[in-house]
């Protein structure tokens, strides 16, 4: 199921917690090689400590994790703006209450073949669009921005995420960061639900577990 945890909701799972801020290290720091903040196994920054709020793909009991995105609002401090501002036009102002940044996004490859063997990692990232789609409408978010390398713009055409990119600056890794914003509205929700052949909702305040099938469809 795909929910968010809020901060007076993040003692309540603290395996879930602690899962995706390993996940973050195993991805971020491991695979991607990126230049962040890892302690005890755990990749958190200072962004986690301003009490944002967290999009998961659990199971049920909310004891396994399948993928995780950090969710701010622009109007307050952003990787967007202390350390990604090159990425944009310095003219151009991105803060505002409708605007919110997504970062940290990522799947437990191993969890997803484990428990959805049909579903691939390209797929997975997908969902977790949808899903976030889902939730920024549900929130009153009209704006996603996003810093991301040049590939993934391979994955947001799969889910059918038209994405604007607004710059790119090099100097942060081996390959160029970009930043890329899009609309969050009910005209985008249904393309992206006709492209992944999803008719009903993933995200869900209560917690509504979604139909398997329907997923790896």
């Amino acid at each position: 199921m795909f929910v968010t945890l809020q901060a007076h909701e993040y003692h309540k799972y603290p395996v879930l917690m602690d899962r995706m801020f390993r996940l973050r290290k195993e991805v971020f720091a491991d695979q991607l090689e990126w230049d962040v903040s890892v302690e005890n196994g755990r990749e958190r920054d200072f962004y986690d400590e301003k009490m944002p709020v967290y999009l998961v793909w659990c199971n049920e009991e909310r004891t396994v994790l399948y993928g995780s995105m950090r969710l701010m609002p622009t109007t307050g401090p952003t990787l967007l703006y202390d350390v990604f501002r090159r990425t944009f036009p310095v003219e151009l102002s991105l803060s505002a209450p409708g605007i919110w940044e997504g970062t940290r996004m990522c799947i437990d490859q191993d969890a997803l073949a484990r428990d959805y063997p049909n579903i691939d990692p390209g797929r997975a990232f997908s969902l977790m669009f949808l899903a976030l789609c889902e939730c920024a409408l549900d929130h009153g978010i009209h704006t996603m921005i996003s810093n991301y390398e040049p590939q993934m713009k391979l994955i947001y055409r799969r889910a059918g995420v038209d994405v604007h990119e607004l710059g790119r600056a090099d100097g942060y890794g081996k390959r160029p960061v970009c930043c890329g914003m899009f609309e969050v509205s009910d005209a985008v929700l249904s393309r992206m639900q006709s492209k992944l052949g999803i008719s009903s909702t993933l995200y869900h305040k209560n917690g509504r577990h979604p139909d398997p099938i329907e997923l790896a469809a």
